[in-house]
């Protein structure tokens, strides 16, 4: 396999996995944590925590691998990709459709909505925001995953 590519796959393993982990950090305590305290001051962490989370290092691993995936993608239509190329692609698809594209389309848009409450008048659309966002964080946490899965079957195997 080219050097180039063989980077190109390891450098998606490592971001998806990386990014399925931060995802699956959520998913697990962190918004039960946020649950179990009163609703405006879990409003103001979660307010908090989606200033912060804009920043180079979450980004470029979290763009920078849906880039990467693409790249992928376009490597494996070209027929460029190595012999287990269809778990590149495979994974590439799970991680640009069910994590970046439900990040953009599921997660941000809550994000949004909760960024434009007042903490003291948000408890109802808490209970919302709660229950939708960590849905659709589980939906990104398990495509981020099963891409680091796919990237990982097809390192092994080539």
């Amino acid at each position: 396999m080219n050097i180039w590519i063989y980077t190109l796959h390891v450098a998606v393993l490592i971001g998806s996995a990386l990014i399925g982990g931060l995802f699956f950090a959520f998913s697990s305590f962190v918004m039960k944590a946020l649950g179990r305290i009163p609703p405006a001051e879990g409003i103001r962490a979660m307010q908090s925590i989606n200033v912060v989370v804009i920043n180079p290092l979450v980004m470029g691993a979290f763009i920078g691998t849906a880039f990467l995936s693409a790249i992928v993608v376009v490597l494996y239509i070209a027929g460029w990709g190595g012999s287990m190329s269809h778990w590149f692609f495979v994974g590439s698809l799970h991680y640009i459709l069910g994590t970046f594209f439900v990040t953009a389309f599921g997660n941000v848009p809550l994000n949004d909505r909760l960024e434009s409450v007042s903490p003291d008048e948000g408890e109802e659309l808490w209970r919302h925001y709660q229950r939708k966002w960590t849905f659709w964080n589980h939906v990104r946490t398990t495509t981020a995953l099963i891409a680091a899965f796919c990237f990982t079957m097809g390192l092994t195997a080539s």
